[in-house]
């Protein structure tokens, strides 16, 4: 939705910040991917088990514990009105009072399907669900996008970096969506549990490149629709159709509707599993998806992003708060596993070269600066 949003209000303007947001996914996520293969653990465990005095580690855990758990909480509410905007396409689902809450029915179907599917499967049925899930997804949202046959020269145009005070909030919500920081632990663990030996970094970085830009793709796509909705704003899901009616007919819509809903439910799954992978691995906890400590982990973060998304905050505000927060959270994850990465002690051949740490280091701050501005200017802070 935020990429819907930034079409919208930018046309192809903000594409730049799309494809930036490939190379920063690619270099983060094939670092915490080496981190996995050669410690054969994930960034949980690391954590739990660093060395150094104690205020400095329990630091350390109180920082990665709030960046992915809580702002996970924030990310699933986003991720299950997400998919609800995609569903409301197809079918408009009621709400209703229950102890004085309002509880949204199409919030709870997509969080109990998620949940059915965190509790009852295995990890390897899981990850062919998902990838079943976005091969359609990008079907839907590609195709949707170059039938609407966009003038390819202003898309070009969108690549030309342009930054400024009204673009700026926009920018990191679109690398927060992209960049998601709880992926960056959850591809650590599936690093660990697929590669084994070191030798088999190339076809991780194969992997994580064949992925992050497929992903890319769908994003920039979505941004893309996004410049022919007709709407006058858009709130809801019924506006995104509606304005896409007008230009492509019944067809589009359907596509877009079912492109949010793979998009959103595939979210609302990895969200809380990022979470109780990290929760268990900083605790010393099985992480095996059908124990006890996974399942209430789980259940945590499912539960109270669905109660999140019931508290009648508006789909499009919600979407939008989430992912901006993950943009400024994403700095405090990214120093991390870049620190962690460059330690003869932690990766020993394996570690980070110097030119890869600096070009790492790069992209922290670049997002740093990003993030502290996006603060600054919803404080109404005079910053850079």
């Amino acid at each position: 939705m935020v990429c819907t949003l930034a079409g919208f209000n930018f046309g192809f303007e903000l594409l730049w910040a799309l494809g930036l947001s490939v190379l920063i996914t690619i270099v983060l996520q094939e670092t915490s991917g080496r981190i996995g293969i050669a410690t054969q653990k994930d960034l949980g465990e690391l954590v739990r088990e660093s060395t150094g005095p104690f205020i400095y580690k329990s630091i350390q855990i109180l920082l990665i514990f709030s960046a992915i758990v809580l702002g996970n909480i924030a990310y699933e509410s986003g991720n299950i009105t997400g998919a609800r905007l995609g569903l409301e396409v197809f079918i408009s689902l009621p709400k209703v009072d229950l102890a004085g809450l309002s509880l949204d029915l199409g919030n709870l179907l997509i969080g109990s399907l998620a949940f059915a599917m965190l509790w009852f499967a295995k990890y390897r049925s899981i990850e062919r669900f998902l990838i079943f899930l976005v091969i359609l997804m990008s079907i839907s949202f590609i195709w949707t996008a170059i039938a609407l046959a966009p003038d390819w020269s202003k898309v070009a145009g969108g690549f030309i970096p342009r930054l400024n005070s009204d673009n700026l909030t926009n920018v990191v919500a679109l690398i927060g969506t992209t960049v998601v920081p709880y992926n960056l632990f959850l591809y650590a663990s599936l690093s660990k549990n697929k590669w084994k030996d070191r030798k088999a970094f190339h076809w991780m970085r194969w992997d994580i490149g064949l992925a992050v830009v497929l992903g890319g793709l769908v994003s920039m796509a979505i941004l893309i629709v996004g410049t022919f909705n007709m709407s006058e704003q858009i709130q809801d899901a019924q506006s995104v159709a509606n304005g896409l009616q007008a230009v492509f007919g019944k067809t589009g819509t359907y596509l877009m509707g079912f492109g949010l809903l793979a998009a959103g439910l595939t979210s609302s799954i990895t969200a809380p599993l990022a979470a109780a992978l990290v929760i268990c691995g900083i605790l010393g906890k099985s992480q095996e998806t059908q124990s006890r400590p996974m399942r209430l982990s789980i259940l945590l973060v499912m539960g109270l992003g669905l109660i999140f998304a019931s508290l009648g905050i508006k789909p499009v505000q919600l979407i939008s708060f989430a992912q901006l927060a993950n943009g400024v959270l994403l700095p405090f994850v990214s120093v991390w596993i870049v620190w962690m990465a460059s330690r003869t002690a932690v990766m020993g051949k394996s570690k980070s070269q110097k030119s890869y740490l600096i070009l790492s280091y790069l992209i922290v701050l670049f997002t740093l600066v990003l993030g502290l501005r996006s603060v600054a200017s919803v404080l109404k802070w005079d910053f850079l």
